[in-house]
Order: structure tokens, then sequence, then C-alpha cells
């Protein structure tokens, strides 16, 4: 019975609903990471290449090397040589794609921020767990996607499987946003970057010349550059832009406030 537990769930289904999907991404994702990555890589594509032919593999032979390496190449699409979320959802069938159906719910990671913002009212960085269902609601209905209740509930306590692991009822801004196709996920972007409560303090007060508790869009524009020079990054002028968009659109009238950027820029919350 135990052997039978550990195989892979529902690869060889036709079709895999959101609540079958986030097991498929939780037996593979085994350090719980949020990536599928090294031996849990090759293990998802010899067990998806099993279920999808219907017979053993050997992943010692060339050949399914050189199949693994075509299959990242059409999925990978940041090329950082793991599997993340978004990009799971691209290779299983997934029911109404419960996931990609993000991509058409949102059209930018900005359109999302002002989405979330209005949930997250106190700016904290979480959303109420009781407040999801309604979030949700407004992006598809915002993408013109018809649903039901029933599926906007499924839909509800997949997310919910998926970030609130220690049942506070609470969701943070930066593990919804891995729900984004990669390309616009921009807090991907600053993984690297994770300020330590002093070292956001320092930055911020840096900018806020004034000391009025926000700073505006150029002074943004500035702080931005300055991590990338200082974490030795290529500044992309136009991704710059896009990230800069993205963030201003957790602002008040312009205003971007301590509490919002240290969602985006700080490793964890400052009390």
């Amino acid at each position: 019975m135990a052997n039978k537990a550990q195989q892979p769930p529902h690869l060889h289904l036709a079709e895999v609903t959101a609540s079958q999907f986030l097991d498929i991404w939780r037996h593979f994702d085994a350090d719980g990471n949020g990536y599928i990555e090294g031996k849990e890589l090759e293990n998802f594509f010899r067990e998806l290449e099993v279920a999808r032919r219907g017979a053993g593999v050997d992943p010692t032979n060339p050949i399914f090397r050189e199949k693994m390496k075509e299959f990242m190449q059409k999925f990978d699409k940041n090329k950082d040589g793991r599997i993340e979320m978004s990009e799971l959802a691209q290779i299983l069938p997934t029911e109404e794609n419960f996931l990609l159906c993000f991509r058409q719910f949102v059209s930018s990671s900005a359109e999302f921020m002002a989405a979330w913002r209005r949930y997250d009212t106190d700016r904290s960085g979480y959303i109420e767990a009781n407040e999801l269902k309604g979030f949700l609601s407004d992006l598809l209905e915002k993408a013109n996607r018809h649903y039901d209740d029933q599926k906007l509930q499924e839909y509800t306590q997949t997310i919910l499987r998926m970030f609130d692991l220690n049942g506070d009822g609470k969701l943070g801004l930066s593990e919804m946003a891995r729900l984004l196709p990669v390309q616009e996920n921009f807090l991907l972007k600053f993984q690297g970057v994770k300020l330590t409560s002093e070292q956001f303090n320092a930055i911020f007060t840096y900018y806020d010349k004034d000391g009025n508790g926000y700073i505006d869009e150029q002074e943004l524009d500035a702080l931005l550059r300055d991590l990338y020079q200082t974490n030795k990054m290529e500044v992309d002028l136009t991704n710059l832009s896009g990230y800069k968009q993205s963030i201003m659109s957790l602002s008040d009238g312009g205003k971007l406030y301590r509490g919002e950027l240290e969602i985006v820029l700080c490793r964890e919350p400052i009390v």
C-alpha cells in the first residue's frame, strides 16, 4: 500500500482538475521550495514520459536526455533550468486550464497588482482568506469569463491549499503572484535582491528625502536603478519601466508608501 501511495498522481489523465494539479505539484516539488528542479525535474520528466508512452524509460539513455533538453527548451520560459508553477500549467492538460486562465484574467502584472490592492486594504502584503473568493471573482469578471459558484469555490479552495500552509487565513502577494506567467511576474526579478529590514529602511529613507513616508515614480526609478547596479544586474530599460509600472500599481495616487514597497523588496514584513 505504501508503494502505491508514492506513485505520481494523475499524470495519466487526459485532463486534470485544479485540485489534481496541486497534487501533482506537491508530489514533484518534494522540498516545497516552489520549483521542480534537479532530481525532482528528472523524476517528473521520467514519470511524464511513462504516463504518455505507457512504458518504462531509462534516464541514463542519451535519447532520454535529448528529449528532456527539448522539453525544457519548449516549456522553461525564463531559461533558469527549472519548472515553476505557471510553467507546469502549460505542460499539463488542466481542466479549463485553471492556472493558465490567470493569463486571461490579467494581461499584465500591473493589472494583477491593482486588483490585489483593492483587497489588501491595510497594505500589509496579505489578503484574508475569506476575501480571496471576491478577489478571484473580480479577476474572472474582468476577463469576461463565465463561471459558476461551484467552480469559483473549487478555485478558491485550491489556492488556499497552495498558499495558506500554516492555516493563518492569510495569503501573501509574492506567493499568489507565482500564478502569473513567468515573464509577467516582476516579483521574481527581485528574488536575488531581497533586503533585510535594516537595508530596506536605509534605502527607503535615502530616497524619501522629505521624510513624508512615501516616494514618487521618479524616485522609484532611481531606487530601482540603484538596486540593479548594487546587485550587478543588467538594466533593461523596457523591463525596468514595466517593473516600475507594476510596483506603482500598489501606490495611492502616485504615492508609494513604505509598506507597499516593502512587499516587493523586503525578505520579511517589518514590524
